[in-house]
């Protein structure tokens, strides 16, 4: 069983930057697709990005397309998310998650990923 804590989130300013942190704490970290997730009040959690096992491939929401990088460091076993511009929408719980399986698509649905963070509040403020 693999273990994800996430951290970093807090209350910013329209505009600001604010890069979260996930890390898993199992061996097999580079073996995983990894992903963030984010939820909002009311509303259904929806996919962030993703990144593939070496990193050389992401996956982006287009609402967060030029402004939200997804990277890894396997040797530290964490994943981060970089996300600047940040606007009173990206207000939400953000998860990692972890995609355990074999195929190298990197999954959109919820579904598709086998381990969870307990989540970070990301709080922006205009």
């Amino acid at each position: 069983q693999e273990q994800l804590v996430e951290s970093g989130g807090r209350l910013v300013q329209t505009g600001d930057s604010l890069r979260l942190s996930c890390e898993a704490s199992g061996r097999s970290f580079s073996s995983y697709i990894m992903g963030w997730f984010r939820q909002a009040p009311g509303k259904e959690r929806e996919f962030v990005a993703g990144i593939s096992r070496g990193g050389g491939t992401t996956n982006y929401a287009d609402s967060v397309k030029g402004r939200f990088t997804i990277s890894r460091d396997n040797a530290k076993s964490t994943v981060y998310l970089q996300m600047d511009s940040l606007q009173t929408e990206d207000t939400a719980i953000y998860y990692c998650a972890a995609d355990r399986s074999l195929v190298g698509v990197i999954s959109e649905w919820s579904d598709g990923y086998d381990y969870w963070g307990q989540g970070t509040q990301v709080t922006v403020s205009s």
